[in-house]
């Protein structure tokens, strides 16, 4: 299912959508609750994904809503604290949000409790608890698109296809901030490198990101085929110099999914040629809703903010996330009529078959069972001018990574 589904269905009431949008009532809206970190560590890329799903709801909103319903998005900062996360979701609660997104695994995994008691949504997209696309446990969860397990695997396939099927003797160092975040790949990626065999090195660095000399250090020591990375922002302007210094090829370099166009700016163009990242988003403007958005709101002074951030990978980032949630709502009218509730957005979020945003991320199927889509990442590569993809979209050792899920999740349901 396509992102141009929501709008062509529109279509058909957009005269009067419209006014019906404008004067429709609270009760009428469907509304998505971004408690998002405004002000700490996700600051890097919080403000590109809420202005590239504002953008989104602006532009359903224009042609006529969900089934003639507006969608809203209201933003809350929590600072990346638990506490303060907690704080912002019992609130929203109170003023009837039941889809919530915290963008932040800290947090997400703070709210989690009270979401599984309170039968509401979570929508955890690249964060949180990775075993939590188990919709047989996570009932209430939804880490639509890759958990990083998922990312870690597939960058895993990427090099097994560079050596020819095969990852015997194959050494691959996996370079991590020493933090929840930087962590959560270490327990699948042992995993798969007991059955696949090859060499396995960790290599910490401690917060924030600005010593790393020594991990890199220990990196030329081992002297990897190849390096993933699990940093994010300023990280990976210190890592390639750090890489520059010790003599290592920068084309060893693979990011996780947190890597934008700023960041290449910051490393240099020129000297991040061959630096690759996973992503399960397609980067530029040459993607149709981007280009709509464009034509609908910013050509007309009407965008979210700065027109510069549409040319981050983030701010798509942003649109595909929120069009996997209207989709769901989408699907929550269809099937359920309106009003939608949480069971029913449920239920909706569960029927998402091959969707991908007209080309804008890779196709996602959810189902009861699980609650990620399929895991599918690419790899690209920086050419100097830009990322150009080394793979089609991928979901690798699918079975490896069910079996860590449930080993996991197993332990959840028992808490």
């Amino acid at each position: 299912m396509k992102l141009s589904n929501i709008l062509m269905q529109v279509a058909a009431v957009a005269l009067a959508g419209t006014a019906t949008v404008s004067s429709a009532s609270a009760q009428d809206t469907i509304k998505f609750g971004m408690c998002y970190d405004l002000s700490k560590s996700y600051t890097f890329v919080t403000p590109q994904i809420i202005q590239g799903a504002r953008d989104l709801a602006d532009l359903v909103n224009m042609k006529g809503g969900i089934d003639g319903h507006p969608v809203e998005i209201i933003v809350q900062d929590h600072g990346n604290e638990p506490q303060r996360g907690i704080e912002c979701y019992e609130k929203l609660k109170r003023e009837g949000v039941f889809v919530f997104d915290t963008l932040s695994t800290p947090v997400s995994i703070a709210v989690l409790p009270r979401i599984m008691k309170d039968k509401n949504i979570l929508l955890q997209s690249l964060v949180g608890r990775s075993d939590a696309i188990d919709g047989e446990v996570f009932t209430q969860v939804f880490p639509v698109g890759p958990t990083y397990w998922g990312q870690v695997v597939n960058d895993i396939e990427y090099i097994r296809l560079q050596h020819g099927g095969s990852l015997k003797g194959v050494k691959v160092a996996f370079f991590y901030v020493d933090y929840p975040f930087g962590q959560e790949p270490i327990e699948i990626l042992k995993s798969i490198a007991d059955k696949e065999g090859f060499e396995l090195g960790l290599f910490p660095f401690p917060l924030p990101g600005s010593d790393q000399g020594s991990a890199w250090t220990q990196v030329r020591r081992f002297n990897p085929d190849h390096i993933i990375s699990w940093a994010f922002a300023g990280m990976h302007v210190v890592a390639a110099k750090e890489m520059k210094r010790n003599g290592i090829p920068i084309s060893k370099y693979i990011s996780v999914n947190w890597l934008n166009e700023k960041d290449i700016a910051s490393i240099g163009a020129e000297a991040a040629i061959g630096l690759k990242r996973g992503t399960n988003v397609a980067g530029g403007q040459d993607v149709p809703i981007i280009a709509e958005i464009i034509s609908e709101l910013y050509d007309n002074g009407k965008g979210n903010g700065d027109r510069a951030a549409l040319n981050d990978v983030y701010y798509n980032t942003g649109v595909a996330m929120y069009s996997a949630a209207f989709e769901g709502a989408r699907l929550a009218v269809e099937q359920g009529g309106f009003p939608v509730t949480a069971e029913t957005m449920k239920a909706g979020l569960e029927s998402i078959v091959g969707y991908d945003a007209n080309g804008l991320m890779a196709p996602l199927t959810v189902t009861g069972s699980d609650h990620g889509g399929g895991g599918k990442t690419r790899v690209e590569m920086w050419d100097g001018k830009t990322w150009v993809a080394q793979t089609e979209w991928i979901g690798a050792f699918s079975d490896a990574v069910w079996e860590v899920v449930k080993e996991s999740s197993s332990k959840f349901s028992m808490e």
